[in-house]
């Protein structure tokens, strides 16, 4: 059965990282970045595209998925290679795979005050970071040391802004609606 697939692709605030959208959802529920073919045993449409060169992450969510790339490849190849795999994968690709526990789960599982922050993400940061093609997960709350511990996704994690502009966004909203000591720090993935 063909599929008639109709895309855009948009530039993101990171030159490493182009957002792709699709008229087709590539996943239904939540959201997930994969660094690696390793890490994506349920989504074989992800395993193809990490074999394209240059690929270095995949952030997929809801019509979207963001390709990283290593800033060796040139993008109008990355970018019709990426398209031939959606096309050739689109019609096999379940878009309510599930990697790992699924969004409302982990948040069921967090303690309140990192509910708290992360539904002050939802209404203030987040909205902004996933249309550049990312998303941020709070990993932790440290109340002796006041600090969060935040984790870029998508285009967030290789992105200049995220570092500098993005995090001092997210330190401000949580000063005013959480705690007006808190601190903001990000982990890498490596340290996880």
């Amino acid at each position: 059965m063909a599929i008639d697939l109709k895309y855009f692709i948009q530039p993101t605030p990171n030159p490493l990282a182009m957002k792709f959208i699709f008229n087709k959802d590539v996943k239904t529920r939540g959201k997930v970045t994969y660094g690696g073919p390793d890490e994506c045993e349920q989504n074989p449409m992800a395993k193809t595209l990490f074999k394209i060169p240059h690929v270095i992450k995949l952030h997929f969510f809801e019509n979207v998925i963001t390709v990283s790339q290593n800033g060796d490849g040139d993008w109008d190849d990355i970018e019709d290679d990426v398209i031939d795999v959606v096309t050739d994968t689109i019609a096999e690709h379940d878009p309510n795979f599930k990697e790992g526990i699924d969004e409302e789960e982990r948040r069921a599982q967090l303690p309140e005050k990192v509910r708290q922050i992360e539904e002050i993400l939802d209404r203030t940061i987040r909205p902004g970071l996933q249309g550049d093609g990312g998303d941020i997960v709070v990993r932790s709350y440290d109340e002796d040391q006041n600090k969060v511990f935040v984790q870029y996704q998508g285009a967030c994690t290789t992105c200049p802004s995220s570092s500098l502009g993005t995090l001092m966004a997210i330190k401000n909203f949580l000063r005013d609606e959480f705690d007006p000591d808190v601190e903001v720090e990000t982990i890498e993935e490596a340290m996880l």
